[in-house]
């Protein structure tokens, strides 16, 4: 007898949205007359004022199961951090300010040869595709977001980096009259974030340009941002214009900014509490059911293995 042992963060197949439903929401939309009013509001941007629509939506990635029910589209497109524009979490609005075309990459620091390249080329020699996975914030929240977009690990071959290389650091872009949160001197703008090379060539970290089958919305983080499902939220940087390679151990945006709080590794972990309040559960955005939160997010299969051997290190914080 085949007796299938249940993960703790799995739930039954019947309560996760079914992926027929999924794929076909804006047909349902569309017939239903929905679609019209769904793209009239604030901050839920209609898919083709993007150039890159066509290339969505991507196939599913069935390696990759969240185990969770899908965040509603209109829940999550309006509870988003993005200090760039606010620190509410309402900030859809705000966030339209921020021009996505033109927009290019910097790769930089120990590559073979630095290089510039515009979203839209670097788009079309990557495979794009959609992962569903769970979000979980450091503020003791979390969400599930079915993200398109292609492998870190694909941009790190594509960026060519020297054997010297040991992480990479990401930076965002830096426009106060486009941001205005950047006009708050006490931040240290612009956002930057960074990952060992083993974090970012693992299997899980994933380059997002799309959500919910469409390109991505502009306050989470349009045109490119990072996802790292085991890691707290703060570390998937958004809207990326800078990625470089090099052998020191970059400073987050969140180090320079309070480092008895925050730290370079950022790991889920049920039993290390944040300073100020306990990390043991989460609130689940859009049910508001409280749940114990995994270690790693749940994803331990795929990523316990980078940290053997680093147990003195504060990798949970």
């Amino acid at each position: 007898m085949l007796i299938k042992k249940t993960r703790g963060w799995e739930i039954p197949e019947s309560r996760v949205t079914p992926e027929a439903v999924f794929l076909n929401r804006r047909e349902i939309l569309a017939a239903s007359g929905l679609g019209l009013i769904a793209a009239s509001l604030p901050g839920m941007a209609r898919a083709d004022d993007d150039p890159s629509a066509g290339l969505y939506p991507a196939k599913r990635n069935d390696r990759f199961v969240a185990g969770r029910p899908i965040t509603p589209e209109d829940i999550n497109a309006h509870y988003n951090n993005f200090y760039e524009y606010s620190t509410d979490k309402d900030l859809a609005d705000a966030a339209q300010a921020l021009k996505i075309r033109p927009w290019t990459i910097a790769f930089e620091g120990m590559v073979e040869q630095p290089k510039t390249v515009g979203i839209d080329d670097l788009l079309k020699v990557m495979k794009l595709e959609e992962r569903v996975y769970r979000h979980r914030c450091v503020e003791a929240w979390s969400m599930t977001v079915p993200w398109t977009g292609f492998p870190l690990a694909d941009l790190v071959a594509y960026a060519k980096p020297l054997s010297g290389a040991k992480y990479i650091r990401m930076e965002t872009f830096m426009d106060p009259d486009m941001a205005p949160g950047q006009n708050q001197p006490f931040y240290p703008w612009p956002y930057v974030e960074g990952l060992s090379m083993a974090e970012a060539t693992n299997e899980l970290a994933f380059m997002v340009t799309g959500v919910y089958g469409k390109p991505l919305l502009k306050q989470m983080g349009a045109p490119i941002r990072l996802h790292t499902p085991w890691k707290y939220g703060f570390k998937s940087i958004k809207s990326i214009v800078k990625i470089s390679f090099v052998e020191e151990q970059p400073l987050n945006f969140w180090q320079q900014l309070q480092s008895s709080e925050y730290g370079f590794w950022a790991n889920v972990n049920p039993e290390v509490p944040h300073p100020r309040w306990s990390q043991a559960t989460e609130q689940v955005i859009g049910t508001n059911d409280r749940i114990p939160t995994q270690l790693f997010n749940g994803y331990g299969e795929f990523v316990a293995g980078i940290y053997k051997g680093m147990e003195k290190e504060p990798l949970y914080m």
